[in-house]
C-alpha cells in the first residue's frame, strides 16, 4: 500500500463521527513559510477523504501572530486551527484558551521528540501538535570559503564570523558576507538578537524580574549586530526576516546566514536553491559563553476553545502532524523537504538520512537547546530566544522595533537600549513583576 493511500486510510480511521455525518469547513490560520505552503498543497487529500473543506488564511509571521493573539484573547472564534509555537502553547493552554490535544485516538504520541512535546505542554497537558521544530545554526557557502582559503570551524565564534564576513563581502557583485534578521518583531529580529545577547553573557531579567537591557552584555551584543550588518549585510535589512533572508541565501547573495535549522530543507533542495551544491552548515556562533547561543522553536497546530468544530480540527491535526504525512511529503516533494524536528521516526528513516546531510546536526541542536537554562547568569524565566511570560510578546516586539530603528540609522545603540530598558521596566511594573 502506498504512503498516499496509508495517509488516506489513517485519516479515515481517525475521523470523528460528527465529521462523517456531514461535511464541515474549518478555517486554518498559518504562516507563509515553505513547509506550510506544502501542507496546503497536500491537504486536498485530507479534504477528499473526509469530505471536509479548509479555508486557509495564510499570513506573514508578524501579522499571523497579531491576528491569532487578538482572536484568541477575545474569544473571536475566527479560526478553528491556529499555527502557533512553543511560546504560545503552554501560556495559552494555562489560560484555558486552547483545547487539549493529547487524547486523539490512534495518534502516535510516543514518536514525538520528548523536548518538543514538553515544550508544547503545560503541567503535563499537551496543547498543540508539532508541525516542525527547529534550533538555529550557521549556513555558509563552501565554494566561497574554499576560494578565499577560509575554513569554518565546528564551533565558530562571533569574532570569527565578522572576520569571514569582511573577507567575503563584495558589494559590487551583490554578495554580502552575512545575512541576519532585521525585520522588527519578537519572533523576527529578536529571535536572533535574543540568542546573541545570551552568548554575550546577557539576560532579559535578573532574578527579581528587573530588566537588564541597560547592562554591558546588551550593549556589546547590539553594537556587534549593528556593526556587522552595516559593513557586511544587505541593504534594506530592516525589511528582512526569515523568508527574505532565505531568498537572499538561496539566490547566492549571502556568504553566511545564521538562522533556523528548518531552512536546511529549502537551501539544500536544488529545485529551490541556486547554491544547493555549495552549502555548508555548522553550529550557531558563540561569544563569551555557549549558553543560549541557539534557539528552540516548534511551529505547531492548536485548536482554540472558541472553535465549534473541535473534532474535525483534531482529525486534521492528527493527519498533518503524523509520520504518514512526513512520508507523503517525502514521496511528493522530495525527502529533503519533509518537516523536520518533531518525530523520532523521521531521523530513523533511511530515505531522509540519505537526502538530508544536515539531519543529525539539526536533531542534536534541538536536543541540546535548553529553555530551562538559557543564560550564563541565573534568571527567573524559561525560554532561550523569548521569555515565557504573557507580557513578552508586547515587550519583545517593542524592543525589536527599537533595534530595527537603530539598524536603519535612526538612533544609536545606546539610545535604542535606553528606550528599550525604560519601556520594558514600565511594562514589568504595570504587570506587577517589579515595584
Amino acid at each position: 500500500m502506498s504512503i498516499k493511500r496509508n495517509l488516506l486510510v489513517s485519516a479515515a480511521g481517525l475521523a470523528i463521527a460528527a465529521s462523517a455525518a456531514h461535511a464541515e469547513e474549518i478555517t486554518i490560520a498559518t504562516v507563509n513559510n515553505g513547509d506550510m505552503i506544502i501542507m496546503q498543497e497536500l491537504s486536498s487529500q485530507w479534504e477528499e477523504e473526509t469530505g471536509n473543506t479548509i479555508n486557509w488564511v495564510t499570513l506573514e509571521e508578524n501579522v499571523l501572530r497579531q491576528r491569532v493573539t487578538t482572536d484568541i484573547a477575545t474569544g473571536g472564534g475566527q479560526y478553528d486551527i491556529m499555527t502557533i509555537g512553543s511560546y504560545e502553547a503552554p501560556i495559552w493552554g494555562a489560560q484555558g484558551w486552547l483545547e487539549p490535544v493529547g487524547d486523539i485516538e490512534g495518534y502516535d504520541y510516543d514518536d514525538l521528540i520528548p523536548a518538543v512535546r514538553e515544550g508544547l505542554s503545560h503541567e503535563g497537558t499537551l496543547y498543540a501538535l508539532p508541525f516542525y521544530a527547529e534550533s538555529s545554526f550557521t549556513l555558509y557557502r563552501t565554494d566561497l570559503f574554499e576560494e578565499a582559503g577560509l575554513e569554518m570551524p565546528d564551533q565558530p565564534t562571533y569574532e570569527q564570523i565578522a572576520q569571514f564576513a569582511e573577507t567575503l563581502t563584495d558589494r559590487e557583485n551583490e554578495l554580502y558576507g552575512l545575512c541576519l534578521r532585521g525585520k522588527p518583531g519578537w519572533g523576527e529580529n529578536m529571535a536572533f538578537i535574543g540568542t546573541l545577547v545570551n552568548t554575550f553573557g546577557g539576560r532579559w531579567f535578573d532574578e527579581n524580574w528587573v530588566p537588564q537591557l541597560d547592562q554591558q552584555p546588551w550593549n556589546d551584543a547590539l553594537t556587534y549586530y549593528l556593526d556587522v550588518m552595516e559593513k557586511y549585510g544587505p541593504p534594506g535589512a530592516t525589511s528582512n526576516g526569515y523568508n527574505e533572508n532565505q531568498a537572499l541565501f538561496q539566490t547566492g547573495k549571502c556568504a553566511m546566514w545564521i538562522d533556523a535549522t528548518s531552512a536546511a530543507g529549502r537551501v539544500f533542495d536544488p529545485s529551490q536553491s541556486d547554491i544547493a551544491e555549495h552549502v555548508g552548515f555548522t553550529a550557531a556562533p558563540i561569544a563569551e559563553t555557549d549558553k543560549g547561543n541557539a534557539w528552540f522553536w516548534a511551529w505547531s497546530l492548536a485548536i482554540p476553545t472558541s472553535s465549534s468544530k473541535t473534532e474535525v480540527a483534531k482529525d486534521f491535526l492528527a493527519w498533518a502532524t503524523s509520520e504518514d504525512y512526513v512520508n507523503l511529503v517525502g514521496e511528493e516533494k522530495g525527502w529533503v523537504a519533509v518537516p523536520p524536528g518533531t518525530r523520532v521516526s523521521t531521523y530513523e528513516n533511511q530515505n531522509y538520512i540519505d537526502a538530508a546531510p544536515f539531519a543529525e546536526t539539526v536533531l542534536n541542536s534541538i536536543k541540546a537547546a535548553d529553555p530551562s537554562d538559557p543564560t550564563a547568569e541565573p534568571v527567573p524565566y524559561t525560554g532561550i530566544q523569548y521569555v515565557s511570560i504573557p507580557e513578552f510578546q508586547g515587550i519583545g516586539t517593542m524592543v525589536g522595533q527599537q533595534f530595527s530603528a537603530a539598524l536603519a540609522g535612526q538612533k544609536s545603540a545606546e539610545e535604542a537600549l535606553q528606550a528599550a530598558q525604560q519601556s520594558t521596566m514600565q511594562e514589568m511594573q504595570a504587570a506587577g513583576y517589579t515595584q
